[in-house]
């Protein structure tokens, strides 16, 4: 494919300086595979005067089969290029079941449709260490993940809101501070680390609050807390994030909305430093970071940039999250 370019050139410029200085190469070297290419073809290109470079009849034919042919050439080199530079390939994305079916699987559609090539190949996961983690290049996980040597970045915390149906708060009443819900029938989860979260933490302003709640009700499922909320057996506390249709269709109402609830769990993205250059994986992150910036300006999340510390109750293993107050 050099042989033929140089030749073009020669034919072009009506000399081998000529080429070379189009081309950008040196003189013996135009010279030294025009000639071998006429050598190859067994007839002479070029006549070869003082004046310069002249072709011959048959080369005048062989120049104009080598134009459409490198023209060819040149495309298909160019296909293959921007093929090379689309990323594709099979993108294993490991998150949070409610963060899947709420935030991430809606979104995906539009993820294809900017990458048609990539393919997502989805885990339900809760941790780091479950099976299927092994194979995953971009984990979004809720809470305080014990990283070890990944990359990870937090993108702030969805919002959490204190939520009963209509008729549960007709019936019982709507409280105004955070210290009445200990007169509720608090419905409570069980995270992963196997905490019973009874302790319901809110600040407003200089204010907080913190009140030991419960309720004839608990489960580390967190749809089956939901479940029993919505049948109207009683209070629960769940993110914005996750249950923002329930909240747009009326089924829950909110509560103390004036209050911040604290110690939601922030999100979390993480990779293995090897990924940190694979363009699915970029892509992806990237991705995911302007949907929870998009949460953030939708008021489901609170800024990107505020410290999310471990609740002081996290590290505490199995057991109640209120054996240990943080205020007084």
């Amino acid at each position: 494919m050099r042989a033929l370019q140089y030749f073009v050139a020669a034919a072009h410029e009506g000399s081998f300086a000529g080429a070379a200085r189009q081309l950008d190469v040196s003189v013996p070297s135009i010279h030294k595979l025009v000639t071998s290419l006429e050598k190859s073809l067994g007839v002479r290109l070029f006549e070869r005067t003082s004046r310069g470079l002249s072709l011959t009849a048959s080369g005048q034919t062989y120049l104009e089969s080598c134009r459409p042919l490198l023209a060819e050439l040149a495309a298909l080199d160019d296909a293959v290029g921007r093929t090379a530079l689309r990323p594709s390939g099979i993108l294993v994305v490991g998150a949070h079941p409610q963060l899947a079916h709420h935030l991430l699987v809606p979104a995906l559609p539009l993820f294809h449709s900017r990458y048609p090539e990539i393919q997502v190949d989805f885990r339900a996961l809760h941790r780091l260490t479950d099976a299927d983690a092994s194979e995953v290049e971009v984990f979004v996980l809720h809470g305080w993940p014990e990283a070890g040597d990944m990359v990870m970045r937090s993108l702030g915390m969805a919002r959490s809101l204190i939520v009963a149906t209509p008729g549960y708060w007709s019936a019982h009443g709507v409280p105004r501070h955070p210290d009445e819900l200990a007169g509720h029938g608090c419905l409570l989860m069980r995270n992963p680390a196997g905490i019973l979260i009874d302790l319901w933490e809110f600040e407003r302003a200089s204010e907080r609050a913190a009140v030991t709640v419960g309720g004839w009700l608990s489960s580390n499922d967190r749809e089956v807390v939901l479940d029993a909320v919505l049948a109207g057996e009683g209070v629960g506390r769940f993110n914005q994030l996750t249950t923002l249709g329930h909240l747009q269709s009326g089924r829950l109402v909110p509560a103390l909305t004036d209050w911040e609830v604290k110690g939601g769990p922030p999100v979390n993205v993480l990779f293995r430093p090897n990924h940190r250059r694979t363009p699915r994986v970029r892509l992806f992150v990237e991705f995911v970071t302007a949907l929870l910036q998009a949460a953030e300006t939708d008021g489901l999340a609170v800024g990107r940039g505020t410290l999310i510390e471990r609740p002081h109750w996290h590290r505490r293993g199995y057991g109640r999250a209120s054996t240990v107050l943080r205020w007084p």
